[in-house]
């Protein structure tokens, strides 16, 4: 098969999503696949789109690791020299020559249904969800709306967009409160206010990652994530940061933090994060994969966060330790994430 993998972008995530790329190359070329490994935002003029599967070239080239802190956006639109077309050179002629496009984007402009949209315009199969889930479940004031429509417990809160007024909704909610970009993703743009004055120095930081911002209650308690194959919730991973919270830094700096798989905790509570875990795949409409992250507090009460519908697929990201724990290794995990996704075409 022709697998064209997308990774990089220009999302304050290109840095996670070129290893995650990186990764998905190499075992889908161990399994036999003819595969290309494109930064979807630079792409690659010295190739040719209709050989380049049968050629022998270095695809991870310049790719390196992750930096403590997240790239600057500026920094990556400088890369292009100002080409306004978010593609790079040949992305888009390649992908139509591949059989599909593995999605291995994260973060805004390849995790929110654009790039979705435009490849089912174009007649490009690609692995995950539609561009409707994708754009709900990227945007996390929608998804709390949602979340909430269908009562699937969710923090208190609420979100804005810039310009209009937030403080008079401030009133009845309970200190510390969460100020985070509506879409962003790995813990960017995520700041912990312990009283109203630090609200708004907390929204114009929120605000340089985009136009919408959610204020929720914190939840105080222990972190854990679901994944979910095709409506079945997999082993649950309980995250324990060795410093602080579980942010950009803790995720992908090796022993930033221990991840607990499966989570050691009695099958009762088990049962209802994976419940809640079928609930909100349900209840933002995904298809094939995604991974929940959930909160529970000091009375086991189960708060959902968010839904990933492309999660991580770095040597130290979850859904991949979760599949292990079900006899996935992670090629065969690429592999099913292929098949399940062809189903929808």
């Amino acid at each position: 098969m022709k697998i064209a993998v997308l990774s990089g972008g220009n999302s304050t995530e290109r840095e996670v999503s070129l290893i995650s790329g990186k990764g998905v190359y190499g075992a889908l070329k161990e399994l036999g696949h003819k595969v290309v490994l494109l930064d979807v935002y630079l792409g690659r003029d010295d190739v040719n789109p209709k050989t380049c599967f049968d050629e022998d070239i270095d695809w991870t080239k310049g790719i390196g690791g992750i930096g403590e802190d997240s790239p600057s956006l500026e920094a990556i639109k400088a890369l292009k020299n100002g080409e306004r077309n978010f593609f790079g050179p040949n992305v888009l002629e390649i992908c139509a020559e591949a059989d599909i496009a593995f999605m291995a984007l994260h973060g805004a402009n390849g995790e929110d249904g654009r790039i979705q949209a435009a490849f089912d315009l174009l007649g490009i199969k690609y692995t995950g969800t539609d561009y409707l889930s994708s754009a709900i479940c990227m945007d996390k004031g929608i998804t709390k709306e949602l979340l909430l429509a269908d009562k699937v417990p969710t923090p208190l809160g609420f979100s804005f967009e810039k310009g209009e007024g937030y403080e008079d909704k401030l009133d009845g909610l309970k200190y510390p409160l969460v100020v985070k970009a509506s879409c962003g993703g790995s813990s960017v743009g995520v700041y912990f206010a312990h009283s109203k004055e630090e609200v708004k120095p907390y929204v114009e930081k929120a605000l340089t990652y985009g136009d919408k911002v959610v204020i929720e209650e914190f939840v105080k308690g222990r972190e854990f994530t679901c994944g979910i194959i095709d409506g079945e919730a997999l082993p649950i991973v309980e995250i324990l940061p060795r410093e602080g919270k579980y942010d950009y830094k803790n995720k992908y700096q090796s022993g930033g933090a221990t991840e607990v798989c499966p989570a050691q905790i009695d099958d009762e509570l088990r049962d209802r994060i994976q419940a809640v875990t079928r609930d909100v795949y349900k209840a933002l409409k995904i298809r094939t994969y995604a991974r929940v992250d959930i909160i529970v507090d000091e009375n086991n009460d189960i708060y959902c966060l968010e839904a990933n519908t492309l999660p991580g697929m770095t040597p130290t990201s979850l859904l991949p330790q979760e599949a292990r724990e079900i006899g996935l290794n992670y090629g065969q995990l690429c592999e099913k994430i292929i098949q399940i996704s062809l189903e929808k075409y």
